[in-house]
This record gives structure tokens, C-alpha cells and sequence, in this order.
């Protein structure tokens, strides 16, 4: 560390701090939710739950090109980001989903964005009305679902 207060921080401590947070991030947030996500697709499969989501959900997923089974990943992605990619994964390593299908899917992962942990961590802090809080929340569902169809379109496209 620098010896005055207004110097700046070396680059190797600058470097290592970043570090530490980035650890820190990938320990206490991506890593346990992707895990979860993997673990809540586990007991759904063996349950038999993943299956009957598939049946009841396949004619509206398949819209997009989509089995029943990827609702979950919307699901998911709405809850958390690392979650949603977990799920994602998770069905493509069960072979519920391919690659085409997984690649209509990641742009509605990232732009729902972990809207249910955002909801309380951001937008109740703020003082967002709740009136206006469903209107905030009803945006990237619907945004992501169009990128569902647009995504379907450039797949079949290529």
C-alpha cells in the first residue's frame, strides 16, 4: 500500500482487490444459485413434475419453437440470472433441450434479469408505488417473450 493518502493505490493491490470481489461474487451468488437451479431440476425430473411441466406447457412453448420443458428456464432467469442459466444447462446436459433451443432461450434469461431479487433489493428501497412496481415488473417478462419469437424466427432462419 502507498504511504500517503493521496497517492494512488498500486496496481497489483487495485488488481487484488478486484479479485477478492470477484471471488466473492462467484461464492456467495453465481455459484450457489446455478447449483440450486441444478439440484430444483433434479427433484422436478424425478419427481415426475419436469414431465407433466412439459405436457401442460408444450403447446404454449411450442409457439417458440420450444418444449414444455423450457418454461422452467424462464422461470428460473425471472428468479435469478445464474438460476436460469442453471436450468438451462441442466436441461440441455438431461437432453430435454439442444443447442437451437437453448439459443432461443439465453436472450430471455438476461433480459428478465433476476427481476424477483431486484424487486426487493432495488425497487422497494427506492420507494417504487406498487402500482407502478407491477407495471415496472410486467415489462421484461413480456420484452423477453418477444425475444423468444425473434430468437425462433433467426434460429429456423439459419
Amino acid at each position: 500500500m502507498s504511504s500517503s493518502p493521496n497517492s494512488k493505490p498500486m496496481v497489483t493491490d487495485v488488481f487484488v482487490n478486484g479479485a477478492i470481489q470477484g471471488w466473492n461474487i462467484a461464492t456467495h451468488s453465481t455459484i450457489p444459485n446455478v447449483l440450486m437451479a441444478f439440484v430444483i431440476i433434479r427433484i422436478l425430473d424425478v419427481s415426475g413434475l419436469l414431465a407433466l411441466i412439459g405436457t401442460g406447457l408444450g403447446p404454449v412453448m411450442g409457439i417458440f419453437g420450444l418444449p414444455g420443458e423450457a418454461a422452467t428456464i424462464l422461470l428460473g432467469g425471472w428468479m435469478s440470472m445464474g438460476g436460469g442459466v442453471g436450468v438451462a444447462v441442466a436441461l440441455f446436459d438431461k437432453g430435454a433441450i439442444n443447442g437451437q433451443e437453448l439459443a432461443i432461450c439465453i436472450p430471455a434469461i438476461y433480459l428478465m434479469g433476476s427481476q424477483v431479487q431486484y424487486m426487493g433489493r432495488c425497487l422497494g428501497v427506492i420507494g417504487i408505488k406498487g402500482a407502478d412496481m407491477l407495471k415496472i415488473m410486467a415489462v421484461p417478462p413480456i420484452i423477453a417473450i418477444c425475444s423468444l419469437w425473434i430468437m425462433n424466427i433467426f434460429v429456423l432462419g439459419s
